[in-house]
């Protein structure tokens, strides 16, 4: 096995995503209402503009796909604040951190896959800019460098669960499904890598079951049965 994928948010991030997404949510908002944005048209175009990205088609990124859409709302000065949602990213989104837990067992995993020769790679879904993917890989305990690769909405035109998405990943490690395994709580956006022939695992502590699937069909349970099954693929 030569690479561990890992989701972030609600692997080796925990979070209730809920909690998350409403409480950035009430900071981005803060922080565009003086410059004329209304909280409610606000929050329901990021909300479809993620939906632009989750059904990104591959033909441009997952950013170009958000403000393609986001200036469709607001015009095409909306460009001009990008600047804004930068300064937001940098600063006021540090706050929500407030709304994750922490897993110590999340760099001790990450340890434990370099130390028995495999590299850690971040499959987190890339709705979030690169400053805001680095931010909540720092508070999961980790740093950016800890990952061959990590994607961000600048860097890759798919989201979850497209398998394209994953398909991607695979190009640019130059690598074969059977080569890697994915980690993740959520059964649809994490467990679709098994369709691409990858082993998969579902961590359960905050586990996401949309579609109430049996989660029996994956291995599956907390950090601690995640560490012996990656000892017994790893070894």
């Amino acid at each position: 096995m030569k690479y561990v994928l890992f989701d972030l948010d609600g692997t080796l991030l925990p979070m209730d995503q809920d909690v998350f997404v409403n409480g950035y949510f009430g900071f981005l908002v803060q922080k565009m209402a003086p410059h004329g944005y209304e909280a409610g048209e606000l929050i329901k175009a990021i909300w479809a503009g993620t939906a632009a990205m989750v059904k990104n088609d591959g033909t441009r990124t997952n950013e170009e796909a958000f403000w393609d859409y986001f200036t469709g709302v607001f015009g095409p000065s909306a460009r001009e604040d990008i600047r804004l949602f930068e300064e937001f990213y940098a600063v006021d989104f540090q706050r929500a951190r407030e709304f994750c837990g922490f897993a110590p067992e999340a760099a001790e995993i990450i340890s434990l896959v370099r130390e028995m020769g495999a590299v850690p790679v971040l499959a987190t879904n890339p709705l979030f800019p690169a400053v805001a993917t680095q931010s909540r890989i720092r508070w999961a305990g980790l740093n950016p460098e800890d990952f061959a690769l990590y994607t961000t909405y600048e860097n890759i035109n798919w989201c979850k669960p497209n398998p394209d998405y994953y398909r991607e990943i695979l190009r640019r490690l130059d690598a074969a499904p059977e080569d890697c395994v994915m980690i993740g709580n959520d059964t649809q956006e994490d467990m679709i890598a098994a369709r691409l022939g990858m082993e998969v695992f579902l961590l359960t502590d905050c586990v996401i079951n949309r579609s109430g699937a049996d989660i029996a069909q994956w291995p599956h349970g907390g950090f601690p049965e995640l560490k012996e099954w990656l000892i017994n693929k790893l070894s």
